[in-house]
């Protein structure tokens, strides 16, 4: 990526339902030049897709919780499968620290929250597991 495609990339993060005349004005080219950089930008993978990003209003009501598993050694490839079956889970990371696998987990209570969590816990291959609550949102600039 040059700085043209990273400013697009930029722009887009930040609306991505702004056109394509605006972000041609907005980044001083031709339309015809983001159309195509957009278009290579999806083809190599670097753009997957476009979406919504949910603001504090839509996230009222929900509790978020950072979950830190340690696993078995070779257990990773079952324990994969079954946290993608539970759909409070939204995001799994593998880690190079003291935790194997870190996991972005969301519920529509702290009774729904702490059964995910027991789930989570009582999981065969799971050698320990540290919940750290969500109170507020400081700063996101997740794209």
């Amino acid at each position: 990526m040059d700085e043209l495609d990273r400013a697009l990339v930029a722009q887009l993060s930040a609306d991505a339902r702004v056109s394509l005349a605006v972000l041609a004005r907005r980044l001083k080219v031709a339309r015809s030049t983001v159309q195509a950089r957009l278009e290579r930008l999806e083809a190599n993978g670097t753009i997957a897709g476009y979406t919504v990003k949910l603001g504090e209003a839509a996230r009222q009501g929900r509790i978020r919780a950072t979950v830190l598993l340690t696993i078995e050694p070779r257990s990773q490839g079952a324990i994969l499968a079954r946290l993608k079956a539970i759909p409070e889970v939204e995001r799994i990371h593998t880690t190079s620290g003291r935790v194997d696998l870190l996991l972005q987990v969301t519920a529509g209570s702290t009774m729904a929250l702490d059964a995910v969590l027991d789930q989570l816990g009582e999981m065969a291959g799971v050698r320990a597991s540290e919940s750290l609550i969500h109170l507020t949102t400081k700063l996101d600039r997740a794209v």
